[in-house]
């Protein structure tokens, strides 16, 4: 079964929304614990516990961000291609941060030399830090408008710096991101540790939920008196060739709000984004807080900011502030019909296929790990 062209273009928004919701479910975690690694270990035993909580799974989890990465040069080229030229040596920093957690998960036990497990330790964390920051700072500055421009040819030209991309709302998306993935993090160390880093990754945990409830509440302020969004006045017909110079966007006060006015249930996004992190911080002040259920509520704090992220772009993809009608939505920098629909169905078949081999290996593998553990498999855990 073929679905039309204007279908496929929405499916493919809300596919490469799913994929980047399970990105920061799983490696968003994977960072956290990175994130908050010297925090919760005070010893090197306990900084091997919380290693070995992860890095059984890490590289499976990352595959996530693989296939959102896939999926945006497959389903939209034309933004692949403007993102990477934009954000180049924010990316590339984001690639570098990550070489640290292979290296440093298969290496860092290998010597027994405390600088050589410190320096180890510090660039896990910086593989922790760095990424959701990014990650967040990109986001923000999606938000405020990308310096881009096209050609008649669409040949792309950017006239940004890495520097130009440190405004200050920019940041402070940032900083929702980096509290987000710390408090996944944090969360999910209550699910597999015990004593004293289970004590000291609650307490991470609900510092890192009030983090979440402030930010986002001021990046949400800020958007919303702060920050002009682009409004598209007229556009060529959904289901159309891709053609991003046909339309005509203009900047307008509070454009980045209509879509919650438009489609109200909308609002369940954000709702939901500070109710999942108002569960933790009530969870986790508890002396005997429920692991499984900070998980949750969690995850659905960050469910619940992705959409928000995405709904208030919608239809945008890569708005540009240099020339606000060159801008990328869904309906003019998407592939052809064709490859669409064949990515769909492959999509189909795949995906639930990683989604079930992922939970197995988790089923396969779960468990407490404890300081007694790693000292009882001294040469068989990280």
């Amino acid at each position: 079964m073929l679905f039309d062209y204007e279908t496929l273009k929405l499916i493919w928004w809300l596919l490469v929304g799913v994929l980047f919701i399970g990105f920061a479910l799983t490696d968003g975690f994977d960072m956290g614990v990175g994130a908050l690694l010297r925090y919760v270990g005070k010893t090197d035993e306990e900084r091997r516990v919380a290693i070995n909580t992860i890095a059984p799974h890490w590289d499976g989890n990352q595959v996530w961000l693989i296939l959102a990465a896939g999926a945006i040069f497959a389903a939209w080229p034309i933004t692949f291609g403007a993102s990477f030229s934009s954000f180049y040596w924010a990316l590339v920093l984001t690639l570098f941060s990550l070489f640290f957690r292979p290296v440093g998960f298969d290496y860092r036990s290998k010597l027994a030399n405390p600088k050589w497990r410190n320096a180890w330790d510090w660039g896990l964390v910086a593989a922790g830090v760095i990424p959701p920051l990014v990650f967040g700072i990109a986001f923000g500055n999606l938000l405020l408008g990308v310096a881009f421009e096209f050609d008649e040819f669409l040949r792309i030209s950017t006239h940004g710096s890495f520097f130009g991309l440190f405004h200050p709302f920019a940041i402070l998306v940032g900083l929702v991101s980096l509290s987000m993935f710390t408090m996944q993090g944090a969360s999910y160390l209550m699910l597999r540790t015990d004593d004293v880093i289970y004590a000291r990754a609650r307490k991470a945990a609900y510092w890192a939920a009030a983090s979440v409830l402030i930010t986002f509440a001021l990046a949400g302020i800020w958007l919303w008196l702060g920050v002009t969004g682009y409004a598209i006045t007229q556009m060529p017909a959904t289901d159309a060739l891709p053609n991003p110079l046909a339309k005509t966007v203009v900047p307008m006060d509070g454009a980045w709000l209509a879509n919650y006015r438009t489609y109200p249930l909308t609002i369940i996004a954000p709702v939901a984004g500070f109710l999942g992190a108002f569960g933790v911080l009530i969870l986790a002040k508890r002396d005997k807080a429920h692991p499984v259920a900070s998980f949750l509520y969690s995850s659905l704090s960050l469910i619940g900011i992705i959409m928000t992220a995405g709904v208030s772009l919608f239809p945008f993809i890569m708005p540009s502030k240099l020339n606000p009608s060159h801008s990328l939505t869904i309906w003019d920098s998407a592939s052809s019909h064709l490859t669409l629909n064949i990515m769909f169905w492959a999509a189909l078949i795949f995906v639930p296929i990683i989604l079930i081999y992922t939970l197995w290996c988790y089923k396969q593998m779960w468990g407490t790990v404890t300081v007694k553990f790693i000292q009882d498999n001294e040469h068989n855990v990280y």
